[in-house]
């Protein structure tokens, strides 16, 4: 089988994944690498909301795509970046940005940066079935 092509969405952040996926199909991507940030993939919502996770799996599926990845480096950044300072107050949302603390924002970056490898868990083992599970390991 042909390796996927497949499409980082965080140059996009600022349009909805709604908006998005067709134009990526449209491209000819197989596939996104869904950025956590805008609202491509928001690791709050698939840890808190019933039905988000599946969501976005039937968002990308009724435009034949698939997820092969979920980026939340502009977070991960945050967790051993010296200096933390403005600068990346315009990369962070408020509630890792918090206070703008550099430790307070180190320990927000870092519970982040695990509850996305929870929700991520979580993303693919909501996939496309037994066979995308076990093609992944999930």
């Amino acid at each position: 089988m042909a390796r996927p092509v497949t499409l980082f969405t965080g140059q996009w952040a600022d349009m909805p994944l709604e908006d998005l996926a067709p134009k990526a199909k449209g491209w000819g991507y197989d596939g996104l690498e869904l950025a956590c940030w805008g609202d491509h993939f928001e690791v709050d919502r698939a840890l808190a909301e019933d039905g988000y996770i599946q969501g976005r799996w039937d968002l990308l599926h009724e435009h034949d795509l698939d997820c092969y990845a979920i980026s939340t480096h502009l977070v991960g950044q945050c967790v051993c970046d010296d200096p933390i300072d403005e600068r990346h107050k315009g990369t962070l949302p408020e509630r890792i940005w918090g206070d703008g603390d550099p430790e307070g924002v180190r320990q927000r970056a870092a519970e982040e940066v695990r509850d996305t490898a929870r929700a991520a868990a979580e993303f693919c083992r909501a996939g496309a079935g037994a066979e995308y599970r076990q093609q992944r390991k999930c």
